[in-house]
């Protein structure tokens, strides 16, 4: 199986086409940013240290300041410029703004949009953080109990569910004719997130309401076994690759 191309997984050459970027910001805190830099040009093949620190110069970090003794938000833009910094072909951020206060995370995001649309790199977003997903993400990987629940592009998946809501003691017919994701009875209404397609027909009565990312989201994570349910044509074509990118 080949990556980048079809360069050998684990060869130099494709380790060189990918950076990584940790939920910890594994960076050395008692050298400073400039330091820091320097370290990581001595190691990397490839390195862009101008762009590195125009990058950080843009945001305002002080290059001589401590790692240790920047913000938090500070901290993941210098581990992002560092991994930019390398022109990487594949970008891979674990959780990388799951501790950042909104604004960092506004920021850092912003930042990472900017670098994708001017190098065309592609990234893969591993996220807890559900509102950012639907800003930044094209394709989406939804992992939940060891097992892949959704797989596809978020405008199919998206287009691909509806939330229909009507009588209670319909609910259980409605479920024998499309596949629930999520139920929710209360007295005598319910609401049902389905998968469903263009040529199904609702039930007479039902309410038809568009859902969200982080809805369609929220309700796998609480289904026992979403996963198990039958796709719909809409969707992905194959329904066991999924991806947040």
């Amino acid at each position: 199986m080949g990556v980048l191309d079809g360069l050998v997984p684990g060869s130099s050459e494709a380790l060189d086409g990918i950076a990584f970027v940790a939920q910890d910001t594994p960076l050395y805190k008692y050298l400073s940013v400039a330091d820091t830099l320097r370290l990581v040009s001595n190691l990397a093949n490839t390195w862009d240290g101008a762009r590195a620190h125009a990058r950080l110069q843009a945001l305002g970090i002080p290059i001589k300041r401590k790692v240790g003794k920047l913000s938090g938000g500070q901290q993941a833009q210098v581990a992002l410029a560092v991994a930019l910094a390398r022109h990487p072909r594949l970008l891979i951020l674990d959780e990388p703004v799951a501790e950042l206060d909104p604004l960092a995370r506004h920021d850092f995001m912003s930042t990472l949009m900017e670098a994708v649309a001017e190098d065309g790199v592609s990234v893969v977003f591993s996220s807890h953080v559900l509102s950012e997903l639907e800003r930044v993400c094209d394709y989406l990987v939804l992992l939940s109990r060891g097992s892949v629940q959704l797989a596809g592009t978020v405008d199919d998946l998206v287009a691909a569910h509806r939330v229909l809501t009507g009588p209670a003691d319909q609910a259980d017919a409605v479920a024998m004719a499309l596949p629930v994701v999520r139920e929710r009875r209360a007295g005598r209404q319910a609401s049902l997130l389905v998968r469903t397609t263009s040529h199904r027909t609702v039930p007479a009565g039902w309410q038809n309401d568009p859902t969200n990312l982080e809805e369609l989201v929220l309700s796998y994570l609480r289904s026992p076994d979403a996963s198990a349910l039958p796709g719909p044509d809409s969707a992905s074509s194959d329904p066991s690759r999924t991806v947040m990118a």
